[in-house]
């Protein structure tokens, strides 16, 4: 058995089916033969030998039927009489002629049955027939001498009669007996036969559960053992080279999960540094936030506040190269703080959380104009918007957004007046927004530059800004869940679009 478990799954398949096979094979003959010995017994003694003595029986009635109306007719010279021997003389050749059809292959009975044919003749041709005609010359009864012969002359065919049903009596003793061994062999083979098959099977059953069955549990729970968290413990390898290779290839994964949990286990270890440096960076840019937001801007304030002082005071007092200079100070004051503010802006965004609420797009919108309404009305603009959704989000931001788009077709406009179209629809979970102008538009190439901060495409002498209105307006729809993009399809102006996630309500309203 310990060799057989070296052996493939196939192979024990293959030698479990071919056991099967050659068993059911061998009972197929050894039961094949003990019932056409059986059929052969049966049919010996019912479609032969009993047949055969039911036409003896047949023969000997017809015989005697012959010699009572020989008899008959002798004493009484009666024509009627004779009936019996003319049909005895029939019944006998039909019993005879079955005869001979069933007694082949016993050569006893059929020289029984010669015999009693031939003194059946004899006795008709040397006094039925002879006293028959002499009876009908002379229309008159024989003697009682005569009679006495004529029954010497049959006593003959009697003997012949008996030893013919003694024959086949014993003949019918020896296929019976041949019949009881028959059956007893048939039922003592599909026993033997029986008893094998089950043997076999629970052989079988038993070398199938020790070689692989029992294997195929025992990595079954020892894999039970390892899913569990127990990674170092190593998984037996036994049973078929299919079991043993699963175990091999279970104990490659579970090598191969260590390994990973210990670079895991490093990288956590680095992470959890890395998170305490980070937040060690947060807590610094918090502080710088609250520099930049209180000690830089006093001291902006101040160089503006005294930069404008001097520009009113002493204008047209110096010359025009001072007068430019104090010109360029008051702007570069001004420009610092705003980038400071803008900075501060975008540092917020996803640090400073406020609480999400459910807003009309649409209320966020009419924010967004309104705050920038005196630029609108200065480019002699038109926004329109189709009806918008409501989504979760921050306001604040979110009318960021908006206004940061509308600002900048305002702002990047063409000859013709600016018009500024919004649109929506949706798009499976998520509401896909569109921002659409006629101004300048925006090379493809620079279709992923615009959203990285500081990035700008004109001089700000032409266009003035920080070039941070883009990445903050990415910054607010990532921290939303969406994105935002450039349609670079479009043939004349700019078309922005970004995703905001559809609420909870809409996607069970809509299932």
């Amino acid at each position: 058995m310990g060799e057989m478990t070296r052996w493939p799954l196939r192979r024990m398949i293959s030698v479990a089916l071919a056991t099967l096979a050659l068993f059911l094979l061998a009972a197929l003959m050894l039961g094949g033969y003990a019932l056409s010995r059986l059929a052969d017994a049966r049919a010996t003694v019912v479609e032969r030998i009993d047949p055969a003595l039911q036409q003896a029986l047949r023969l000997e009635s017809a015989l005697v039927d012959q010699e009572t109306g020989v008899r008959g007719y002798a004493l009484g010279a009666d024509q009627g009489v004779l009936t019996p021997y003319v049909s005895g003389v029939s019944s006998q050749q039909e019993a005879v002629s079955q005869l001979h059809q069933l007694l082949p292959g016993v050569p006893s009975a059929e020289a029984e049955l010669r015999r009693v044919v031939e003194r059946a003749d004899s006795w008709r041709s040397g006094y039925a027939q002879p006293t028959i005609a002499e009876i009908a010359r002379t229309n008159q009864p024989v003697a009682n001498q005569s009679v006495e012969e004529g029954e010497q002359y049959f006593a003959p065919v009697r003997r012949a009669l008996d030893a013919l049903q003694d024959n086949l009596n014993t003949a019918r003793e020896g296929a019976a007996g041949t019949l009881d061994s028959a059956a007893t062999t048939a039922n003592a083979v599909l026993i033997g036969i029986a008893i094998a098959f089950a043997l076999i099977i629970i052989g079988l059953a038993i070398g199938l559960r020790t070689a692989v069955i029992r294997p195929i549990s025992r990595l079954a729970e020892e894999v039970r053992t390892v899913s569990r968290g127990d990674f170092a413990h190593p998984v037996e390898q036994s049973g078929p080279r299919e079991v043993r290779e699963l175990g091999a290839d279970v104990n490659m994964m579970r090598e191969r999960i260590l390994q990973e949990l210990s670079a895991l286990k490093a990288a956590h270890t680095q992470l959890d540094q890395r998170s305490t440096d980070l937040e060690r960076s947060n807590a610094e840019l918090e502080q710088f936030a609250y520099i930049a937001s209180h000690d830089l801007q006093e001291p902006l304030r101040k160089v503006a506040s005294f930069c404008q002082l001097l520009e009113r005071r002493y204008k047209r007092q110096l010359d025009e190269r001072a007068d430019q200079y104090i010109a360029f100070a008051v702007d570069g004051a001004k420009r610092m703080q705003i980038l400071i503010n803008d900075l501060l802006a975008f540092s917020r965004v996803g640090r400073v959380v406020r609480e999400h609420v459910k807003v009309s797009c649409d209320d966020v919108l009419e924010q967004a104009i309104a705050n920038v309404s005196y630029a609108i009305e200065q480019a002699e603009a038109a926004v329109e918007a189709d009806p918008l959704p409501t989504v979760s989000a921050e306001v604040p931001l979110l009318t960021t957004v908006f206004q940061n788009l509308i600002s900048n077709a305002l702002k990047f406009r063409g000859e013709e007046s600016p018009r500024v179209r919004i649109t929506v629809r949706r798009a499976g979970d998520f509401w896909e927004f569109a921002v659409s102008d006629n101004g300048i538009g925006i090379d493809e190439e620079f279709a992923e530059r615009i959203f990285v901060i500081f990035q700008r495409l004109h001089n700000k002498a032409d266009y003035p800004g920080t070039g941070i209105g883009l990445a903050m307006c990415r910054k607010i729809i990532e921290f939303h869940g969406g994105r935002i993009w450039l349609d670079t399809t479009v043939e004349s102006g700019s078309r922005f679009c970004f995703t905001l996630p559809v609420i909870e309500e809409d996607k069970d309203s809509d299932g």
